[in-house]
């Protein structure tokens, strides 16, 4: 009798940890809607990054070993799949519900003050928990920290370039995306359209062109394993420092993510997409202005929330 209760409480256990990491899928993929905006950026806010980037590490050989064996338990244990298909399940129904249902991107585009400020909030309030977290800075820290900020500052104010069209380069093409795409701060669509490769990816994919499709999902692939392996190399051996690099691109990536700027338009495959943008401050202060700050102001609050919510559940645990 014991034995049952305690499988049923296992069970229960395991489907409440599914739905909560479902939840933070559903998150990513609303960030990954927002151009400008990384679903990496909201994994560390949620504190499942370097999971994930060790989930995405373990496609490796050992994993081939294991299928080739048909050891499939050993396979799925191995990939953390308990974490990676309700992130997935999120990810995706995020990114159905906010093009199909609520259209986000329609919404970026009328109402950008608002939408943007929601993420300004957020943004602020991880930068806020993640410093407060490696406690006082010495001089190196602060070294890491702005050096992150120029990369950041840097990357988002990219101006578009005319690239090839060769295999070599679209391999390197879709190993760049990828790699930002997994990175906090920097939105791996914005830096296909810094390389004029956005239509030309999309198109390919459209008509099935396989000698762009094949380098780009390589270049992707190579990317997405090596990038997240040197990551979680480099949190291993050197956490602090890493992480304060990580926020420093946050840091820097603010600069297009503030509400109210001077929007640069480029119109690819038939609609609109930022490729350039300049911050300015509202000269007067009317119901827009307000409503942004107010976003901002209950994003902010809303991480610092979830922050002390998770500091607490820690201690009880302890």
């Amino acid at each position: 009798m014991t034995e049952t209760l305690d499988m049923k409480a296992t069970l229960r256990g395991r489907r409440f940890a599914a739905l909560h990491i479902t939840l933070k899928g559903f998150c990513m993929g609303t960030a990954d809607v927002v151009p400008g905006v990384s679903g990496g950026t909201i994994a560390l806010i949620l504190g499942i990054y370097q999971r994930l980037l060790e989930a995405i590490g373990r496609f490796d050989v050992k994993l081939l070993k294991l299928l080739t064996r048909g050891d499939f338990a050993g396979a799925a244990k191995h990939i953390d799949w308990l974490f990676l298909i309700p992130l997935g399940v999120g990810i995706f129904a995020a990114l159905m519900f906010f093009t199909r249902v609520v259209s986000l991107p329609h919404l970026v585009q009328t109402q950008p003050e608002l939408v943007f400020a929601t993420f300004f909030g957020l943004i602020i309030g991880s930068v806020v928990l993640l410093l407060r977290g490696l406690g006082t800075l010495d001089f190196l820290g602060y070294v890491f920290l702005i050096t992150g900020s120029l990369i950041g500052f840097g990357v988002v104010n990219l101006v578009p370039v005319e690239t090839p069209e060769s295999a070599w380069f679209i391999f390197v093409t879709g190993a760049v995306a990828i790699s930002a795409l997994i990175l906090p701060g920097i939105s791996g669509s914005f830096l296909l359209l810094i390389m004029k490769k956005y239509a030309f990816i999309f198109d390919a994919l459209g008509r099935f062109d396989f000698a762009v499709i094949v380098p780009f999902t390589l270049g992707a692939a190579v990317g997405l394993l090596g990038f997240s392996r040197v990551l979680v190399w480099l949190l291993r051996c050197y956490y602090e420092k890493t992480l304060l690099t990580i926020v420093g691109v946050l840091i820097g990536s603010l600069w297009v993510i503030w509400p109210f700027q001077e929007r640069l338009y480029e119109t690819v495959r038939d609609k609109p997409r930022v490729v350039a943008s300049t911050p300015y401050v509202p000269d007067i202060i009317d119901g827009s202005v307000v409503t942004a700050g107010a976003l901002a102001l209950i994003g902010l609050a809303l991480v610092l929330l979830l922050g002390r919510l998770s500091r607490n559940a820690s201690s009880a645990r302890a």
